[in-house]
């Protein structure tokens, strides 16, 4: 029939949108039927099934009655804007509605009071009292379905607003007659969308239900994206409409111009896991699967319902690819939509990124599937891969079913043949909305994000409801993050998200805590025994599993059959010392990783071996570049000391000085390390850079005679003290216990020399095991170091702790609670800036700058050695005018040059002192909308010597070596 059909007058003027522009408008009868018409598309068309189950489940009629409570909560959510307190801000509008007999005070005489009544709260406590008076519901059962009304602008309601509001009765109605009236209407329009949408005859079944607090949140993002997409004017035209359209042709329309991409419908793989592996990944000819990634397939294929999957493992086993398999089986079963592959950090994001399209490319896509993809962080515009897919995707606009000459849309250009379509989608853009997207490759930050109390929380929440979920490097996470993670891990548990956690140095008791995190308390001896267990077990590899309320299993998988044994033994820290080393180690060529915990050391070191060795010889590697030469670094060191085939390896000697960036993510392999020392699984990690693969077979003989043994160096301490001294700056980063307990554990095999090798992977497990055991273990005469360094690491965990919850989300409340004061005392908007980043991370709030260079003449340019793009356009000092907006690509080559100022920058008082200096350049023709590149951006301009000052510091840069930071004194 139509809504408008059950309604009459006065209720036909009551009005929801308005356009000052145009004067458009839009009926609240139009709204309420648009916005129910797109819940259900989007249940239909877009939900993941594995959501659709968990809303269904809760409720007495199954699936079809949950598609009609979305639909209806959908239809009702603006129901409070058939009120005074929303009514009187149009006064054009407002008079039409005071000629029907709905008398309201003008704005300004209404005063300060409206904003009691926002009208999603207003909304709350008017289907509250419809669901009491008309169909008997008691008052306590009403809020964990009114609060998805009230909560629809992203912050459910709190108890305080709730009792305010009761006390400005007239905020709802008018008083006197008019009143009566007013509510007539209210109950006229929440009437005819019981009717018209289904659930008239189903409330009274639904009195009984206890909606659980994540279904409450489900249904509360899924009524914001419908109402999103119902508000957008180019779906959704406003009133007077340019082509009158009856309401199924007006969301036929509008469907058909969203081009919404559908979830990922994963089917089991039939393959054993040998032949999975073949048509997923890219392996060499003859290359098995291994172990390990076998038994990741058999133990997903194992569970009884969506659980989580520790996956614990050597560097270079295949951990990534076993995620992949495992989570389309976990897919396949759960009826999850898509995947979330969390990472450490932009760098790991990115190498991911191509790695995840790959996989997609080979999924089987069924018909003419199309897959939304998405690269989650804040420089994700800035990679080629994910801008080449941002391009594909076109404007949105309602498109009539029946209107003639309409092409059917695909991407304009593809290097690539899918299986699937893949898309940045147009709509699924901007802070809020992206990681509605499908498939995602982003920053662990975006996940720690959904236990955080912030603002437009429930569409986070939805964002990984319906997905897999593989959380990369779960070692690399410090107290702070894991009390997010950890809280997280819960919400994903009570949403049924099937979870795959990589590790290759996992503790053994933090192990135990993810596991937990996720099934909840054990309950009875014989699970308690099961989960002491899990934070006990030393076996490795090794994959543990549970589901929600489950009881873990472990499997112990052999590791594949290549092992390294890495000899370990000390270097005392001095460069010239190390230059000495090297030089002797390096006679017959080869090539050295020297891994240092400060920019700082790594650029003290590289001055000395370049005397030695030359300048050409030694390369520099660190956080502290800008964008566009990080990237460029990694990918040169991939050219030069990647797999064996595909790099181009130098034929004398080589040196990389690299800070903690050598850990993760690149696939590269020297023939000889030399350590700061550092925590024990980072060490680990480090070894792993070591005779990573094989040159010349199992005797390595393409390497030089003295280094086809693996060997590991291990400095940045005063070894000859008592009790070893770490330097400064590892203490600094690393803290005193973490090193010591470190040492402690490589005690035997630095003492053991060839006898006593670190076995990998045998040994990764034990030494992590000790490094991180409750009992403090070491040497007799470094009892009382450690235990003071102990008493300050505990005083930081629990200062970390108590920080971490004061914004940290509660965990999920008893089933029927409703949602009120959900985010309170929240932080407002999260996102992936650099404030939004310290809320979740422990760290500083750092200072991030666009870097250019200012020509003699005063003019601002990009900085001059930049090399051309894929297509050949040149990059280098291109003008950058001040006076207007640059040309596109020249304001995106500047963008490209961002640089993170290092820890010197973000103490109180100098990141103030930066922040003003900064702010002297500051270019108002570059603040606009045309702008999106460089508006709201810091600027440090280097001159033509590539060098500045700043807040006390003398700052050079080279592409070389990047950013080197001195007093100006210095």
């Amino acid at each position: 029939m139509g809504l408008r059909a059950w309604l009459g007058g006065p209720a036909l003027s009551v009005w929801a949108k308005h356009e000052r522009s145009s004067d458009g408008w839009l009926p609240l009868w139009r709204h309420m039927e648009d916005s129910a018409a797109v819940a259900g598309r989007l249940w239909d068309e877009w939900l993941p099934l594995s959501v659709r189950r968990l809303i269904a489940g809760v409720l007495p009629g199954g699936e079809g009655d949950a598609r009609r409570l979305v639909v209806w909560l959908a239809a009702v959510h603006d129901i409070g804007k058939a009120t005074p307190a929303f009514a009187c801000q149009v006064e054009q509008l407002a008079q039409v509605m005071r000629d029907r007999g709905l008398d309201m005070r003008s704005r300004q005489a209404m005063g300060a009071d409206r904003r009691l009544a926002p009208h999603g709260l207003a909304g709350q406590v008017l289907l509250g009292e419809w669901l009491e008076e008309r169909h008997g519901w008691a008052g306590r059962q009403t809020g964990q379905f009114t609060v998805v009304v009230g909560g629809h602008h992203g912050v459910p309601p709190e108890h305080g607003q709730i009792q305010a509001l009761d006390r400005h009765p007239h905020l709802l109605r008018t008083h006197g007659p008019s009143g009566v009236l007013w509510r007539r209407v209210q109950g006229e329009l929440l009437d005819a969308c019981a009717r018209e949408f289904g659930v008239a005859e189903r409330l009274a079944a639904w009195r009984a239900v206890r909606l659980p607090q994540p279904m409450q949140v489900l249904l509360s993002s899924l009524v914001i994206v419908s109402d999103w997409i119902a508000s957008n004017p180019d779906l959704f035209p406003y009133f007077p409409e340019d082509v009158p359209r009856t309401g199924s042709e007006r969301i036929a329309a509008a469907w058909r111009g969203l081009d919404l991409p559908g979830p990922w419908r994963a089917e089991e793989p039939a393959e054993d896991a040998q032949g999975l592996f073949v048509s997923r990944f890219d392996l060499p000819p003859g290359a098995k699967v291994r172990p390990v990634q076998e038994a990741a397939v058999e133990l997903a294929r194992e569970l009884d319902g969506p659980g989580l999957m520790v996956i614990e493992a050597p560097m270079g086993e295949g951990k990534t690819e076993a995620a992949l398999a495992a989570a389309e089986v976990l897919a396949a079963r759960s009826g999850a939509g898509g995947v979330f592959f969390a990472l450490p950090t932009m760098a790991t994001g990115n190498a991911m990124f191509p790695r995840l399209l790959g996989w997609l490319d080979r999924l089987p896509a069924p018909g003419q599937a199309r897959h939304s993809v998405l690269l989650a962080h804040s420089k994700a515009a800035l990679n080629d891969k994910f801008t080449d897919l941002m391009r594909s995707s076109r404007p949105i606009a309602a498109v009539d079913v029946d209107g003639t000459g309409e092409r059917e849309w695909r991407p304009a250009s593809r290097d690539r043949v899918a299986g699937a379509e893949l898309v940045a989608h147009t709509w699924l853009r901007g802070r809020k909305k992206a990681m509605l997207s499908s498939f995602v490759a982003g920053t662990v930050d975006q996940l720690l994000f959904a236990g955080l109390k912030s603002r437009h929380l429930a569409l986070r929440h939805l964002a990984i409801a319906g997905k897999v979920v593989v959380i990369d490097e779960a070692h690399a996470y410090d107290t702070y993050m894991s009390m997010y993670l950890d809280r997280v891990l819960s919400w994903l548990g009570a949403y049924r998200v099937p979870v795959v956690v990589l590790s290759a140095t996992l503790p053994a008791g933090r192990r135990g805590e993810l596991v937990q995190a996720y099934a909840g308390k054990p309950t009875g001896s014989e699970a308690a025994a099961a989960f002491e267990a899990v934070a006990q077990a030393g076996d490795y590899p090794l994959l543990t599993a549970v589901t929600p309320g489950g009881v873990p299993v472990m499997r112990r998988p052999a590791a594949s059959a290549r092992g390294t044994d890495v000899e370990v033994e000390r270097l005392d820290d001095d460069v010239h010392s190390l230059a000495d080393r090297l030089e002797q180690e390096l006679t017959d060529g080869g090539c050295a990783l020297v891994v240092r915990n400060t920019v700082r050391r790594v650029l003290e070191a590289a001055a000395v071996l370049r005397e030695t060795f030359g300048e050409e010889n030694v390369t520099v590697a660190h956080s502290c570049f800008i964008d566009v030469d990080r990237a460029a670094k990694d990918a040169s060191l991939l050219e030069r000391f990647g797999p064996p085939g595909r790099a181009d390896r130098p034929k004398t000697a080589h040196i990389v000085v690299a800070s903690q960036v050598a850990e993760q993510s690149l696939d590269v392999d020297f023939d000889l390390l030399v350590t700061d020392l550092a925590p024990v699984d980072l060490l680990l990690q480090r070894m792993g850079r070591l005779h990573r693969h094989l040159r010349g077979g199992r005797e390595q003989t393409d390497r030089p005679q003295r280094l086809r043994r693996p060997r590991c160096l291990v400095t940045g301490v005063d070894w000859s003290a008592p009790v070893p001294a770490p330097v400064r700056g590892s203490l600094a980063v690393y803290g005193a216990y973490a090193l010591l307990r470190s040492a402690a554990a490589l005690l035997p095999h630095l003492d053991g020399g060839r006898q006593r090798p670190v076995r990998l992977p045998a040994d990764i497990s034990p030494l992590v095991q000790r490094a991180y055991a409750d009992a403090s273990d070491g040497p007799v005469g470094w009892a009382q170091a450690l235990q003071d360094a102990r008493a300050r690491y505990e005083e930081q965990r629990a200062d970390q702790a108590e920080r971490a919850a004061t914004f940290r989300l509660d965990a999920a409340a008893r089933p029927g609670r409703p949602l009120f004061g959900w985010v309170a005392a929240g932080v407002g908007d999260a996102d992936d800036t650099r404030q939004g980043r310290a809320q979740v991370r422990d760290s500083r709030e750092s200072l991030e700058v666009v870097v250019v260079q200012r020509r003699a003449d005063g003019t601002l340019a990009t900085v001059p050695w930049l090399a051309p793009d894929r297509q050949g356009r040149p990059r280098a000092g291109l003008a950058l005018p001040t006076d207007q907006v640059p040309t596109a690509f020249a304001a995106r080559t500047a963008a490209s040059c961002g640089l993170r100022l290092p820890i010197q920058f973000s103490y109180a008082d100098v990141i103030d002192r930066a922040i003003d200096e900064l702010e002297e350049l500051h270019v108002p023709a570059w603040q606009t909308k045309d702008s999106h590149w460089l508006a709201g951006q810091l600027i440090l301009a280097l001159d033509e010597d590539c060098q500045t000052h700043l807040a006390g510091f003398r700052l050079r840069y080279s592409p070389s070596d990047g950013l080197e930071v001195t007093s100006r004194g210095g």
